[in-house]
């Protein structure tokens, strides 16, 4: 009997240690996916579809959706609109852009800033930072400021 109380609390004292550890662990995340809310979502997609973004989900459906959810490669947006919240969460309350910056890291920058420069509104161009990227930046249809950088 004695033999198994050892082994019992052997054990009991085993999985505790391993359950401390598992929650000592450093969380890793791996992405984030900003739900950006806007005025008027159609417009966004549109402006959006321009660098390349595609709709991968729409709520209620697309022809009317107050939610959609974007991406382009490994890069997800979810917009949504002001009016589908209503005063349900008055935290939300940017009317016109806000101060937000999207850093947006990409490949063969030069090629994508020649596709989109005319296109868009370039707040600032091509330019090699005192850190080594290379960087422009862009405002969107909502007055957001998105700046694409490459490590060059």
């Amino acid at each position: 009997m004695r033999k198994y109380l050892i082994i019992a609390l052997i054990l009991h004292a085993f999985i505790s240690k391993a359950q401390n550890n598992s929650t000592n662990k450093p969380i890793a995340m791996e992405t984030v996916s900003p739900n950006i809310f806007v005025n008027d979502i159609h417009a966004t997609v549109a402006f959006y579809e321009i660098l390349g973004f595609s709709v991968i989900t729409a709520v209620p459906e697309e022809k009317n959706p107050i939610f959609v959810m974007m991406n382009c490669g490994n890069v997800t947006f979810m917009f949504q609109t002001f009016a589908s919240i209503e005063n349900t969460l008055p935290v939300v309350n940017r009317i016109n852009g806000g101060s937000l910056l999207l850093y947006i890291k990409v490949k063969n920058i030069r090629a994508f800033f020649e596709k989109i420069k005319d296109k868009v509104t370039v707040l600032q161009g091509l330019e090699k930072t005192f850190y080594g990227a290379t960087e422009f930046s862009i405002r969107d249809n909502n007055n957001y400021m998105l700046t694409f950088a490459e490590d060059e």
